[in-house]
Order: C-alpha cells, then sequence, then structure tokens
C-alpha cells in the first residue's frame, strides 16, 4: 500500500516540477527539439481535455474528477493485492490529481510533449499516467482477471 502511494506522490510531483520548469523556462507557445524527430517541448495552456475537447467547461471537468476518484477509491478497495491492477489504478490516480492541481490552480492544464512522429495532442506527465494506467486496467480486466475461474 505504501508503494503506491509513493509512486503517486512522486508521479504527481514530477507533473508538477514538469509543469513549473516548462512555464520557467519555455515561452507559450514556443517549441524546443528534444528528441529530433521524436519528441519536442511545445509550451500550450489547455482549458479542455485532449485536442482541446470541451474547451472552457472547467465545471464538466471538476465532475469528472471527483466521479474517477470515487470510481478509483472503489476499484481499489475491491481490487485484491494484484500488483498490476493496482498500479493502473495509482496510475489514474495520479494523472487525475496532477491534472486537477492545474485546473484549480489556473483553470488550465499546461502541456508539453508533442510527438514529432506523429499527429497527436500536446500531453503532459498526469496525461501520460491517466493513459498509461488505463491501459493496464484495461489489459488486467480483459486478458487477466476471471482466468482460471471456470
Amino acid at each position: 500500500m505504501i508503494g503506491y502511494l509513493l509512486l503517486a506522490v512522486a508521479m504527481i510531483g514530477l507533473d508538477q516540477w514538469v509543469k513549473a520548469w516548462i512555464i520557467a523556462h519555455v515561452a507559450l507557445g514556443q517549441t524546443v527539439r528534444f528528441i529530433p524527430g521524436v519528441l519536442s517541448l511545445t509550451h500550450i495552456k489547455n482549458t479542455g481535455a485532449a485536442f482541446s475537447i470541451l474547451e472552457g467547461k472547467q465545471w464538466f471537468f471538476y465532475i469528472v474528477t471527483v466521479v474517477s476518484l470515487v470510481i478509483v477509491a472503489m476499484l481499489w478497495k475491491d481490487s485484491g493485492c494484484h500488483f498490476w491492477y493496482r498500479l493502473g489504478l495509482t496510475l489514474i490516480f495520479a494523472g487525475t490529481i496532477g491534472n486537477v492541481i492545474d485546473r484549480l490552480r489556473f483553470q488550465e492544464v499546461t502541456d508539453m510533449f508533442q510527438l514529432d512522429f506523429m499527429n497527436f495532442a500536446i500531453f503532459n506527465v498526469a496525461d501520460a499516467c491517466l493513459t498509461v494506467g488505463v491501459v493496464i486496467v484495461l489489459i488486467f480486466l480483459l486478458f487477466v482477471e476471471g482466468k482460471g475461474k471456470a
């Protein structure tokens, strides 16, 4: 339990540190090549979700945050002790908290990671935590949970 909590705190801290660094060192709208042809750092502000979906609808994101945290807490309680399932839930929790901190402080989220090899939304550490966490939970539920319970 403590390990998952430490991971969540570390990921939230990393998310907030990277966002603060970007704000301090990269001008809004500026792009800095990080790994040429792979990854750039582009400082943008986003009041919506991925690809600016629901831009400016902060009330919606606050509701989604509360609902998400309640669901994660309920799933955590019922998750038994499976490492991968709890890891996924921990990452979802960290990503949710990382972005809600920005929304509460600034009414927008700072994004910075831009994939140069494909047209994809610019994202941040919290978004990466959310995405990886959801993928882990889905893989667990689809391929691990219930196996051997015939």
